[in-house]
């Protein structure tokens, strides 16, 4: 299956050759049509490339701590919810009866040691008898704790602030502990884990800019950074486990989608061509330049060094400088010293199909004047 970048590519070619071939018909010899583009000075970094899923900065797994049936239901599907909301109240009635009871038993131990305690002041009790007394007062208010934190494991509260996901259970439910009622997930920012070739580990750090992308949201792109690296190599694999947090305040993206991980290093500005207008002649990289000479563009030839590469994007490291301009589309046209006409400039507004139509609709209407 031929690429759509390439097809455009050998479509510019074709359509480029439509005034030459017409011309060539006549026996006229003209400029070779062209598209050109500007040298241009941007912001560029190496990238990486990697696979990572989507982790919720916070996820809890809502369940129950003791067995019980649900009395009350305090969420709805999808809720957002702030730390310490209810969500599920189990019944009570035992518990609360309880704690009545060991109330009840402990006021009449506190009054009995209180008595005790007066006694004991005017010599009429034993020390004995009072130490039994607050034994008694102690164990009495430790049974009132406990029940208490019984009751406290009845009410189940929202551990932090977040969004709830489906309600798996009703009211009169039994539930046991580890039984799901519902999951709460903190998508304000997500999470996303990917590796990396151990090689580049010193080029790595915290703070690093990384691009996420998929496919749910097609070319849709989400910014993040690097928030840290593992302290550990896979001794298999050789590689390294990297933690990136991308910021999500519409919660647009969920836990557990598949991302596409652009992590961008060693940022500068650098000089920028199409990769398209870079060709090579053995070892050696070379552009056709568009140079104005005695009033005629000319095509010449010329030898440049390439650092980094993105999609659609070469970095020029020496051999041009901003303000050049570089053939585009029409290079397998050429030879050094050619005449070329310039029908076109490319610039990254204009979709390389419009540059064609503009550059088919002058080729008719040059063919129809002649």
């Amino acid at each position: 299956m031929i690429k759509p970048s390439l097809y455009l590519a050998l479509t510019a070619c074709v359509l480029l050759s439509l005034p030459q071939n017409a011309q060539a018909q006549k026996g006229a010899k003209g400029p070779t049509d062209v598209i050109v583009a500007p040298v241009k000075a941007q912001p560029f970094a190496d990238q990486l490339e990697a696979l990572g899923t989507s982790k919720a900065n916070e996820t809890v797994i809502v369940t129950p701590d003791t067995a019980e049936k649900i009395a009350e239901i305090h969420f709805d599907d999808g809720q957002a919810v702030e730390k310490g909301q209810v969500l599920i109240v189990l019944d009570k009635k035992e518990e609360e009866a309880d704690l009545r009871a060991a109330e009840a038993t402990l006021s009449a131990a506190r009054s009995a040691y209180n008595r005790a305690k007066e006694l004991q002041n005017s010599s009429a009790l034993s020390k004995g008898t009072l130490q039994d007394r607050l034994s008694a007062l102690r164990q009495s208010e430790a049974a009132v704790e406990s029940i208490k934190a019984r009751l406290d494991q009845l009410t189940i509260n929202a551990p932090f602030d977040g969004v709830l996901g489906l309600r798996e259970v009703s009211v009169g439910t039994l539930v046991q502990p580890g039984d799901l009622i519902t999951t709460i997930d903190d998508l304000n920012q997500i999470k996303v884990d990917f590796e990396v070739p151990a090689i580049y580990l010193s080029a790595l750090h915290s703070g690093l800019p990384i691009i996420g992308q998929v496919d749910a949201f097609g070319a849709r792109e989400f910014k993040g950074e690097v928030r840290s690296i593992n302290t550990q190599i896979d001794p298999v694999t050789r590689t390294v486990k990297i933690r990136a947090v991308l910021p999500n305040p519409e919660h647009t993206l969920k836990p557990g989608l598949l991302m596409r991980i652009t992590l961008l290093k060693d940022e500068r500005n650098a000089l920028i061509i199409p990769e398209e207008a870079l060709f090579k002649r053995g070892d050696k990289n070379y552009v056709y330049r568009a140079a104005d000479e005695d009033g005629k563009i000319i095509a010449r030839q010329t030898e440049i060094e390439i650092g980094g590469r993105r999609p659609g994007d070469i970095e020029v490291l020496s051999g041009l400088q901003t303000g050049d301009q570089v053939v585009a589309h029409g290079v397998v046209k050429l030879n050094d010293g050619m005449e070329i006409s310039v029908r076109a400039i490319e610039n990254e507004n204009t979709p390389l199909d419009a540059l064609l139509k503009q550059n088919l609709s002058h080729a008719k209407n040059q063919g129809d004047a002649q």
